[in-house]
């Protein structure tokens, strides 16, 4: 597997960037008093439909840019006071007292604040757009094509809210400036913020950059303090698995578009609060289309992706490459946010030779059986056997509480009118190792149970999974029934039946769809 594209001449912006007259400065401070308008928002998860459709956010109007691009007005972080671009300069030039420095280039104002870094070795500023917040990236003109690649990709793909918007494009004799949706920070930040895993992320190894790192993402935390990841037990928090789904959600759109984004990674899922939380993909400036027709870019395809990201077909020249490439990389992205920022497929030096030897290790995702099912066959090394993504949408991992209680309901229903030696009863009663140790009867309030067995005649058997789903359907066919204190019970309870009856079920899960 090639390493990440490192063109030459992109990584760095020369000194002369800021030319002397038409620079401005600003200290930090107010900087980022200029450009803050974050807003938070609660979120609730629920799985996402078989088929969306998507508008565009409320608030919008669109501008045309010279033929190029319709320009969306109205984003994250917008200044309604700034009408024009000299109308910027004066105000930025109001409050210059040294610090960031900022160029205008036609409608395109970027800062040398360095806020992240996109694929080609590109860098992305802090900047705006007329009177928006953006996130200016900056190329070289030598490489004008790289960038008219990406501007075509978000103009065919950006109309999806789960895809970062593209805004417009500048130049000057020297550079392209491409300015696009700001997001708050990357899906890596977000997860590398919250917990205390350091396997994924390339370290600085400098103290310096080291020291400038964590005070990023202790911004990071500041920004996010309302975010909760994961809940007491270790599993996804409904704001964590809407991200997940977003990033799905996103994949897919690309997909029915006839594109590979070629680069699924944390670092590229950028996060969002305002007008509401969720997650975008970007960087599309390496993403594929395919020809009409075509379900593959054929024997000659480039190889070239991110290191430790990419799918084992990715890793030699020849060879189908499918949009089944994305799969793989969205397993390991799944698995990090599960994981809490591990890989797995190990520490950065040695992910290329695992990911070619399929050596893996998902015991992290383990305790959570829908994860490591979904996880697993996203990282099949055989791309036929992986879901696409409206299948990945439609797993049981992103299935809500009522949709799996539901699904319980519905099973348990099943289970009592087969007969007594079918298929579908062998299968049940061979997992039944898998769904709890010894007697499930004895994991269960005694009062309750003994309320559920007046309404029926036949006794509960609690070696026997087809009877605990059984006795999850009566549980919530007798509810509105029960006493006050079983209805209590029963809610506290709920959560422990899909969980455990769930883990048994995993395996059955697909194998009862």
């Amino acid at each position: 597997m090639l390493k990440d594209i490192k063109i030459e001449g992109c990584l760095m912006i020369p000194d002369d960037f800021y030319y002397v007259d038409s620079h401005l400065n600003l200290s930090e401070e107010q900087s980022s008093s200029l450009i803050e308008a974050d807003s938070t928002s609660e979120v609730e998860y629920s799985k996402p439909a078989k088929t969306k459709r998507y508008s565009k956010p409320a608030k919008t109007k669109r501008s045309s840019f010279k033929g190029i691009k319709p320009i969306y007005e109205g984003n994250e972080g917008g200044i309604d006071n700034i009408r024009s671009n000299d109308d910027q300069l004066k105000w930025l030039d109001s409050h210059s007292d040294g610090g960031i420095k900022w160029k205008l280039i036609k409608k395109i104002l970027v800062s040398d604040k360095e806020i992240g870094k996109g694929s080609s070795g590109t860098i992305v500023y802090e900047g705006m757009y007329e009177d928006r917040r953006a996130a200016v990236k900056c190329l070289v003109r030598g490489h004008h094509d790289v960038a008219m690649v990406e501007i075509q990709n978000l103009i065919l793909s950006d109309q999806h809210e789960n895809i970062v918007r593209y805004y417009g494009m500048e130049e000057d004799p020297k550079f392209i400036y491409l300015a696009l949706e700001h997001c708050i920070c990357s899906l890596d930040d977000l997860i590398q913020a919250h917990s205390d895993s350091s396997d994924n992320s390339v370290f600085p190894d400098d103290s310096a950059s080291m020291n400038a790192y964590k005070i990023k993402l202790g911004s990071v935390r500041d920004k996010m303090q309302d975010v909760e990841l994961w809940s007491a037990d270790g599993y996804p928090s409904p704001q964590l698995l809407k991200l997940m789904s977003d990033v799905v959600s996103g994949l897919s759109h690309l997909h029915n578009l006839g594109m590979i984004h070629w680069g699924i990674k944390p670092q590229n899922v950028l996060i969002a609060k305002n007008p509401s939380f969720g997650a975008k993909l970007s960087d599309m400036g390496i993403s594929k289309c395919l020809s009409k027709d075509k379900s593959s870019l054929g024997n000659h395809a480039t190889v070239c992706g991110i290191t430790g990201w990419q799918a084992p077909e990715q890793l030699y020249p020849g060879g189908r490459k499918t949009q089944k490439v994305d799969m793989f990389s969205l397993g390991r992205v799944l698995f990090f946010c599960v994981a809490r920022g591990k890989h797995p497929f190990g520490k950065p030096i040695e992910r290329d030779f695992n990911i070619d030897r399929d050596i893996k290790d998902l015991s992290w995702v383990e305790f959570m059986p829908e994860a490591h099912d979904l996880i697993s066959r996203l990282l099949d090394q055989d791309p036929d056997l992986r879901p696409t993504a409206l299948e990945v949408l439609d797993h049981p991992f992103f299935w809500s509480s009522k949709m799996r209680l539901t699904f319980l309901h519905d099973v348990g229903n099943e289970v009592e009118s087969e007969e007594g030696n079918s298929d579908f009863l062998k299968a049940l009663a061979n997992i039944a190792q898998l769904a709890f140790d010894g007697n499930w009867i004895e994991k269960i309030d005694k009062g309750l149970m003994d309320d559920l067995r007046l309404h029926r005649r036949k006794p509960y058997d609690g070696s026997c999974v087809g009877d605990l789903l059984i006795f999850v359907r009566n549980v919530f066919n007798q509810l509105k029934k029960a006493p006050e204190r079983f209805k209590v019970l029963s809610r506290s309870l709920s959560g422990t039946m899909v969980i455990s009856t769930a883990a048994c079920m995993q395996g059955s899960y697909l194998l009862l769809l």
